[in-house]
């Protein structure tokens, strides 16, 4: 008699390992989600990728404002699940995750305990690592400190950025998830604790913030190569730009192209010829801005921008 499942995420990372369980013919018999919320201008009321997913596939569907709420609490408990299984949730109550007799488990995008925290896959390219991975791992009271049941390794490609890496990840996660489920159905894991690495060496990965996003052009060409990586394509890293006339105005990068040289230019100096390229000089290197968003403007490749913005001699990114 397969377990019954009770699924708990909410945007597209979590789709996919969902879609992996009930192609595998796992018996998932609620799936708990976000609430539907208004979005965009007209504030339409949208569902969360995962709702689209469960109502499509007839799963039974439950959205919680509260998850300490008793009455919410009942009607998980009236499902009488054997597992629960957390992808990109939010965090839960002790009382919610640990009422399945067999525990919960969630899908973690890196490799535990290294980045810890609620943005594992931008920090991951932020600090110019060259591998990440997926862990799966029971829940515990301290966030993401849970015994580690599986991982999977996966490399960084140079030019990986947290959209490209981000969909790797979805698909990896989603066969070690259902891996996890049948390891733990034939009771054949062996639990590992995360103490096997002093805190002083974990790396962290807290929430991407607007500060977060700011472009630091005292650090290495390479440092900010792999900041705007990391970034992009959400939330997108930003540099300010102050033209000659000294008027600024914040400026999206999505996209650039490093190369290591010895220079002797001022970090954040400017170099185009106003029609194809724009390079931004930084220690160790220079970058060549492939795509940027300006203030009111749409994204675009670095020759369409230029072809409607001349940059002045002088200007410069801060």
């Amino acid at each position: 008699m397969s377990l019954r499942i009770i699924y708990l995420g909410t945007p597209e990372f979590a789709v996919a390992s969902l879609d992996a369980l009930v192609k595998n013919g796992c018996n998932i018999v609620g799936v708990i989600t976000a609430p539907d919320k208004p979005s965009g201008r007209g504030l339409q009321i949208s569902q969360s990728a995962v709702k689209q997913y469960a109502v499509e596939h007839n799963l039974h569907v439950l959205q919680p404002t509260n998850l300490k709420d008793p009455a919410f609490l009942d009607e998980v408990r009236a499902l009488k699940a054997d597992l629960q299984i957390v992808v990109a949730f939010r965090m839960m109550p002790e009382a919610l995750w640990d009422m399945p007799p067999m525990g919960t488990f969630n899908l973690h995008a890196s490799l535990l305990p290294q980045y810890r925290g609620a943005a594992p896959i931008n920090h991951a390219i932020i600090h110019g690592e060259k591998e990440t991975g997926v862990t799966t791992f029971f829940l515990k009271h301290v966030i993401d400190t849970g015994d580690i049941i599986f991982q999977e390794r996966l490399a960084i490609g140079p030019d990986d950025n947290a959209g490209i890496l981000h969909d790797k990840l979805m698909e990896v996660g989603a066969g070690l998830v259902v891996k996890t489920v049948q390891a733990i159905e034939a009771n054949n894991v062996k639990p590992i604790p995360q103490d096997q690495v002093e805190e002083k060496d974990i790396k962290h990965a807290p929430k991407i913030f607007r500060e977060t996003c700011k472009i630091d052009w005292t650090k290495t060409a390479q440092q900010i190569h792999n900041h705007v990586r990391g970034l992009s394509p959400y939330p997108a890293a930003y540099t300010i730009y102050i033209g000659v006339d000294g008027k600024q105005s914040d400026i999206k990068v999505y996209s650039t192209q490093l190369t290591l040289a010895d220079n002797t230019n001022a970090t954040g100096t400017i170099e185009t010829d106003n029609k194809s390229y724009l390079k931004v000089f930084a220690a160790g290197g220079y970058l060549d801005v492939l795509e940027l968003q300006a203030p009111g403007k749409r994204r675009m490749k670095i020759h369409e921008y230029l072809a409607g913005n001349k940059i002045e001699d002088g200007a410069q990114f801060i």
